[in-house]
Formats: structure tokens, C-alpha cells, sequence
């Protein structure tokens, strides 16, 4: 017995004394790794882990400024962690954000994780590299330029949306219907579909898609990811059939004015597969953040009355002087200056894009360090819009900070919610367009509550843990009250 108790005593002290050898081992070779490179200064944490689980919890919460906050305090706004299986430089200085955006082809390649890329497809725009790249991004921006959304865009955007709001009683989940309106104006803009059965049922999958996104991209391993495969399949095959239909009619020479329309007719000659893929990620891209900026300005202009009264006003002087009924016209929507205080302040608060990966493929020199090739990058908006020597009380919404056009230091610099370089975001005016005409119609129609309380959190995704529940009540019934 006694024998047996040493032996199992010794085993468990040379298991500790090998983990221990191999955590310092781990210290070590990031030190000389770090010293011949000349990188940043940081930790790669504990080996294979490093500091991944740190950063889900903290962007798991309300605040996930700690995590970026202590490690710019230790090392600098240039650091290097370890997260998602990766050694990684994490930027929170926009001159270096600035450098990356801009930097593609040169001084990085886009890299995103395997889940995302299996579930967009290998020819989404996301993916797209070079000439092919620059070629299709131009053509997305072409469908949301100022001259589409003034004659065309603009009416069915304000005539889904009060379609959507029409249905609209007592405990509505906001999030939901945003996901609801801005997938209809997804769905209309990009293949001409007006909301059906069809289309919602497409809705529910993309769900699950989306959900995805951010696991294990291994479906033995994670059910979350098989189902969004098998949502992904299905997304697929509806969306095949409708190419397929519009195929034919293009050989009946019937013409619509539409991204597939572009895409068929195109000197590029895409398969359906390709053109498919285009879609898929061009409907997450319309359907997810702008829907997510709806819901989470409606939840900080509940939170900031003197702000919601404002723009209220704003909007009751816009609708004073229509008919019952009547759209927004394009001189209604520049009639709108507090309401693009508003946008810009949720954008910036809300950092629906946090930031971009990137990988370098040649070492890059920066503030006296070097990112090596092979690294990953991680160009995060979120610490610039957050950082008080960018924004006063940047941590607190305020949007009067924009009038005069004042809210930051040097805006083009600081301020990216869509990004930048050749990949900023084609669909950004579309996305203020969107937000203004539903706050429009929400605040001239309804007054509102939170129905519980519900909290923001940044992991996978930005979203409200509760897709933020409210009690609405028609105006008209508040004034005959």
C-alpha cells in the first residue's frame, strides 16, 4: 500500500515538474523569438491557450475594455498576445490600423478564421483577392451610391420598413424585427424579392449560418457548426434556384436593375456556384450589422432621453409637413442633421466591426517594432473609438459631439466603423440610409420601454443578450390618453 502511495505520489510530481518545464520552455522561445524579430512587447499567456479565453470573457461582458486596456498600459498601443491558436500583434494606434487597411497585397493578405470562410464560401467578395477583388467591390458600391439610394433604393426602403413596423403591438423583440427588415431590403436590392413565405423561411437559415461563424470549424466537434453547414446547404440550394430562374430569363431577354442582374451579365462569366457564394456573404454583410446598429441605436437613445427628445422633434417637423402615408423623399433625408449624430455616435459606440484580421506576408516595421511575416494582425476600431485621447468621454454616447462635425480629433483617422482602404464597406451609405428612415418611422409612430433588462456583450458577435425586448404604444393612443 505504501508503495503504491510513492508511486503515484512521484508520478504527479514529474506530470507537474514536465508542465512546468514546458510552460518555461514556452516563456523562453517567445523571448528569443521576440528579441530577434524585434516585435512588440506582450505575453503569449499559457501554451496553446495563450490569452484567448481572457479575451471571450471580457468580450462576454458589457466592458470588454480591460483586456485591451491593461495590455496598452504594460506594452504600449502595439502589443503582441496569442488568441485563436495564433501568435498575434494587436494595434490600437490608428497611424498602424491606418497602415494595414491600406496595406493589402503589399503588406498583408485578408485572413479570417476557418469557420467563417467554409461558411461565406471560397468566392465571396470577403475572400476575393487582387484585380478580381477590386473589380467586384467596385460593383457592390455602384448599387448603393447616393445616385441609386435618391431613385430607386430609397422607396423601398421606407416602404418596407413602415410595412414591418405596421404589425407592431405591445412586447416586440427589436432585434428580431430589425433582422426582419433589413433581410427584406437585402433580399430586394440584391435579386428583386419582395417578402414572402419563401423568404423568411431563407431568414431562419441564415440564422443559423450566422451563428456559426465563430466555433470550431469541425462538425464532430461542435453542433453549432454542423447546423450552420446544413443551414448554409439549404441557404445554397434557395439560392441556386433563383439563379437558375433568372438565367432564363435573361435568355428571354427580361432585364432587371439588380446585383444579380450585374453578376449575369458580367464579362466574367460566373458560375452559379460563384455567383451564389457572391450572394450569400453580400446578404450576411446587409443583414447582420445594420440590423445590430438599429437595435443597439434604439437601446442608447432609451438610455439617453435628452437625445431621444431631440431627435424626435427632428423627425415630428419632417412628417408635420407630409401627407398621411406619404415616403421619405431624398430631401427629407437631408433635412436629418441631428439624426446623423445620432447614426455616427451609435457606430462608434456599438463597433459592430470591432476590427480586421490580417496576416503579413513580409515583415513589417512599425513604432520601432517588426510584425513578421507570417504573423497575424489585429487592427482594432473598437480601442480607437473607445480611447479618450481621440474622443472625450469617448466611453459615454453622446452624439451632439458631432455637430459642427466636431467629434473627433482627426476623424478620418480615428473614425473607421466601415473600415477602410480598398476593403472598406460598399454598402456604408446604404447602412445611414437604413438607420435614419427606421428611426424616422419608430419615433413618429411609437413611444416605448424596455420590457426587462437586457445587456450588451461583444462575443461571437455584437448583439444584446435578449435581442432587447420593448413595450410599445402607438403615439396616437398616448395623445388620446
Amino acid at each position: 500500500m505504501t508503495t503504491t502511495t510513492h508511486y503515484h505520489y512521484s508520478d504527479e510530481t514529474l506530470f507537474i515538474s514536465l508542465l512546468c518545464l514546458s510552460f518555461l520552455s514556452f516563456i523562453l522561445i517567445h523571448r528569443r523569438r521576440a528579441r530577434r524579430h524585434g516585435l512588440p512587447p506582450g505575453s503569449q499567456g499559457i501554451p496553446f491557450v495563450g490569452e484567448t479565453l481572457q479575451l471571450i470573457s471580457a468580450y462576454k461582458t458589457e466592458n470588454p475594455e480591460p483586456f485591451i486596456d491593461e495590455r496598452v498600459g504594460r506594452y504600449g498601443p502595439v502589443f503582441t498576445t496569442h488568441v485563436f491558436g495564433e501568435p498575434t500583434v494587436f494595434s490600437t494606434d490608428p497611424d498602424v490600423n491606418r497602415l494595414i487597411l491600406h496595406g493589402e497585397g503589399k503588406l498583408v493578405d485578408v485572413s479570417y478564421p476557418g469557420s467563417i470562410s467554409n461558411l461565406l464560401g471560397k468566392h465571396s467578395l470577403l475572400l476575393m483577392k487582387g484585380s478580381l477583388h477590386k473589380r467586384m467591390h467596385s460593383l457592390t458600391m455602384s448599387f448603393s451610391n447616393p445616385s441609386i439610394l435618391k431613385d430607386h433604393l430609397l422607396f423601398d426602403i421606407d416602404r418596407l420598413v413602415r410595412r414591418n413596423l405596421r404589425s407592431w403591438s405591445d412586447r416586440v423583440l427589436l432585434m428580431e424585427e430589425a433582422k426582419k427588415i433589413t433581410f427584406e431590403l437585402a433580399m430586394k436590392q440584391l435579386m428583386s424579392l419582395d417578402p414572402s413565405e419563401w423568404t423568411e423561411r431563407v431568414r431562419k437559415e441564415y440564422v443559423l449560418v450566422i451563428e456559426g461563424f465563430f466555433t470550431v470549424p469541425l462538425p464532430l466537434f461542435s453542433t453549432t457548426y454542423r447546423r450552420a453547414i446544413q443551414a448554409r446547404t439549404k441557404v445554397a440550394e434557395a439560392l441556386s434556384l433563383v439563379v437558375r430562374e433568372r438565367r432564363k430569363e435573361v435568355e428571354k431577354k427580361k432585364k432587371k436593375n439588380d446585383m444579380l442582374a450585374a453578376l449575369l451579365a458580367g464579362d466574367e462569366g460566373f458560375s452559379d456556384e460563384q455567383i451564389v457564394d457572391f450572394l450569400v456573404a453580400l446578404l450576411v454583410a446587409g443583414y447582420e450589422t445594420t440590423s445590430t446598429s438599429m437595435t443597439l441605436a434604439v437601446k442608447f437613445l432609451t438610455d439617453t432621453p435628452l437625445a431621444l427628445a431631440q431627435l424626435r422633434e427632428e423627425h415630428d417637423q419632417i412628417r408635420a409637413k407630409k401627407k398621411e402615408g406619404e415616403a421619405l423623399e431624398w430631401s427629407d433625408y437631408k433635412s436629418m442633421p441631428f439624426t446623423q449624430c445620432v447614426v455616427n455616435e451609435t457606430l462608434r459606440v456599438a463597433n459592430i466591426i470591432g476590427g480586421v484580421f490580417r496576416r503579413a506576408i513580409t515583415d513589417i516595421p512599425v513604432k520601432g517594432y517588426v510584425i513578421p511575416k507570417g504573423w497575424k494582425v489585429f487592427a482594432s476600431f473598437r480601442a480607437v473609438h473607445m480611447d479618450q485621447d481621440h474622443f472625450k468621454d469617448a466611453r459615454t454616447f453622446n452624439p451632439w459631439r458631432w455637430q459642427n462635425n466636431s467629434g473627433a480629433a482627426s476623424p478620418g483617422n480615428v473614425y473607421t466603423p466601415f473600415g477602410g482602404g480598398g476593403r472598406l464597406c460598399p454598402g456604408y451609405e446604404l447602412a445611414r440610409v437604413e438607420l435614419s428612415v427606421f428611426l424616422h418611422h419608430l419615433v413618429t409612430r411609437f413611444s416605448w420601454e424596455p420590457a426587462e433588462e437586457d445587456k450588451l456583450v461583444f462575443f461571437p458577435t455584437t448583439r444584446t443578450q435578449k435581442q432587447y425586448p420593448i413595450n410599445v404604444r402607438r403615439r396616437d393612443q398616448d395623445q388620446a390618453a
